[in-house]
């Protein structure tokens, strides 16, 4: 529940601090005095957007921060879906900064609006005279059915299961469409893998027969000039080995003498070693140096296929054509196994949509129950709410696909006098008659103690008299189980308030503020007295308000 609210620099609130307690409260005062502005506050810490309209003074920065007792409250799963640490009484605060940058917080931990919005689910229900509409909505339909289930669970399960299910949908469609487009292009794919296969490249090859190729086109140069490097060398009377050899042969006498020459004498013998193996080698390359027409011609087919396939494909090596070859070699045998795993996809699909079906039909057999419970609690509230022909019921019919929300569709179908027809609500009801429907409704679910918090904003527009004491009674009927608080212009709802707040402006420093007090006995009355008569109160206005509260035990 909701136990206390501060309001710092919102709208005309310069600074609000209030306590709320159990049972039935009710907060009056003028017109525009700002009673729906702590509506519009509270709504911030229960994860509405904000902007820096909302700011009383631009200079300032706006804060409000709300405490809740939620010890009776199953909220530790969010706390730890959201790694908050929990604690009671729970502390939501908003901040909204003069440039419109707006922070919130959960017990003083920096949270996103999603955060407090999750959590004011659970905390508050705001319900206004607007709300109205949305008993034309197909989900709040649901939802209210859902609410007052014997076996929440099997909502649990069937949505559990439509997800599989629809994630399976996705993948085997997702399969047929690729399986789909290979086929297309099965033909081509096989035509390009062929090509390549059919070469049996070998990573490398290219440049090897490039190398080689460079070579036996330049044969005649290669060999000619190798034979005068051997000439050179090892040929003739005048050679360099020749010459080498008289050196090496001088420098053994002479080290003879001087042997500090040794060491020269052993390089220069050392060389010419060196020099005769290179003249082999030079001999052995020049002799395996040929011109062969056979493989030159071998060798450029080869090298014109692998050429042009890589103009082809747009690569520039082998190996980049082995990657192509591999990767259609990959795609064929998809081809060739997807129909397999397009059948096992389907199988399983098909148990799962038996088993969806299954779980929608105890789904929609369990919703029509909650149904038949709510029609007949509805049909009695509006009974005291002076409606006594009046009915409601619900009427099933059977989405063509699964939905998150199982295969119902509901219609209200209500009739707000006996003996009339039933016809849809949104073709039938008249404002007041739909304020009084939306309050029978809320007061059969909140019997469930579905929502510790309910605030009631101004939906007793238009209803007076009689029925006015009756809606204020059923609302204090739901404050038995839960914390009902009213916004209200009706005298016979502040008599049967527990506690009762007036909602006043004055000035300051010729500025209009917004201020909310808690009443005592004689102002409970003498506030009373003032919405009887609306203008001087009077003796009999007195005893009017007093014999009001006498007859609204609390």
């Amino acid at each position: 529940m909701l136990k206390h609210l501060d309001i710092q620099n919102y709208a005309l609130i310069k600074n609000l601090s209030m306590d709320f307690d159990r049972g039935f409260s009710v907060i009056t005062g003028e017109t525009g005095a700002g009673k729906s502005i702590l509506l519009g506050a509270l709504s911030l810490i229960l994860g509405q957007r904000a902007d820096t309209q909302t700011l009383m003074d631009k200079d300032k920065k706006c804060v409000i921060e709300g405490t809740f007792d939620i010890k009776n409250l199953d909220l530790k799963s969010i706390f730890n879906e959201e790694n908050l640490d929990y604690e009671n009484p729970l502390i939501l605060r908003r901040e909204i900064a003069t440039n419109g940058k707006s922070r919130a917080f959960v017990n003083d931990t920096p949270v996103n609006l999603n955060v407090l919005k999750t959590l004011g689910e659970r905390l508050v229900d705001i319900h206004s005279q607007h709300e109205t509409l949305t008993l034309n909505e197909s989900n709040f339909r649901l939802n209210l059915v859902d609410a007052l289930l014997e076996k929440p669970v099997l909502l649990d399960t069937y949505r559990y299961t439509y997800l599989e299910y629809k994630k399976v949908s996705e993948d085997l469609k997702h399969l047929i469409e690729a399986d789909n487009k290979l086929k297309a292009d099965q033909d081509y794919f096989q035509f390009l893998f062929s090509e390549l296969d059919e070469l049996h490249l070998v990573d490398g090859e290219q440049e090897a027969m490039e190398q080689n190729l460079e070579v036996m086109n330049h044969a005649e140069d290669i060999k000619r000039n190798l034979l005068q490097s051997s000439e050179t060398l090892n040929g003739g009377e005048e050679n360099v080995l020749s010459a080498l050899q008289l050196v090496d042969a001088n420098l053994k006498k002479t080290a003879k003498i001087s042997p500090n020459l040794q060491e020269i004498s052993n390089r220069i013998h050392s060389t010419i070693v060196e020099l005769k193996d290179i003249d082999s080698e030079l001999n052995s390359v020049s002799n395996n140096v040929h011109f062969d027409i056979e493989k030159q011609a071998l060798w450029t087919e080869r090298l014109d296929k692998i050429y042009r396939l890589q103009t082809k494909h747009h690569v520039k090596t082998t190996a980049e054509l082995l990657h192509i070859q591999n990767d259609l070699s990959s795609k064929l045998l998809d081809i060739s196994t997807n129909s397999d795993k397009i059948e096992k996809l389907q199988s399983f699909l098909n148990r799962l949509t038996e088993d969806l079906t299954n779980k929608a039909k105890d789904l929609t057999f369990a919703r029509k129950k909650s149904a038949q419970h709510i029609e007949k609690q509805v049909q009695q509230t509006l009974s005291q709410l002076g409606m006594k022909g009046a009915r409601l019921e619900l009427h099933f019919s059977q989405t063509p696909d699964f939905t998150e929300h199982g295969r119902d569709h509901i219609k209200f179908m209500f009739s707000a006098n006996l003996g009339s027809e039933l016809r849809e609500l949104s073709k039938v009801a008249s404002g007041g008659e739909l304020s009084r429907l939306m309050l029978a409704i809320k007061s059969v679910i909140n019997q469930q103690n579905i929502l510790p918090t309910i605030i009631f904003d101004e939906i007793d527009t238009g209803v007076s008299g009689d029925i006015a004491g009756k809606v204020a009674r059923i609302m204090q009927q739901m404050s038995s189980s839960m914390q009902v608080i009213a916004i209200t212009h009706l005298p016979q709802m502040a008599a049967k308030s527990r506690v009762h707040y007036r909602v006043y402006k004055r000035l300051d420093n010729q500025q209009t503020i917004s201020e909310i007090k808690s009443l005592n006995t004689d102002e409970h009355i003498h506030a009373i007295a003032s919405m009887i008569s609306n203008e001087t109160v009077t003796d009999s206005a007195i005893s009017a308000a007093k014999e009001l509260i006498n007859d609204a035990p609390n």
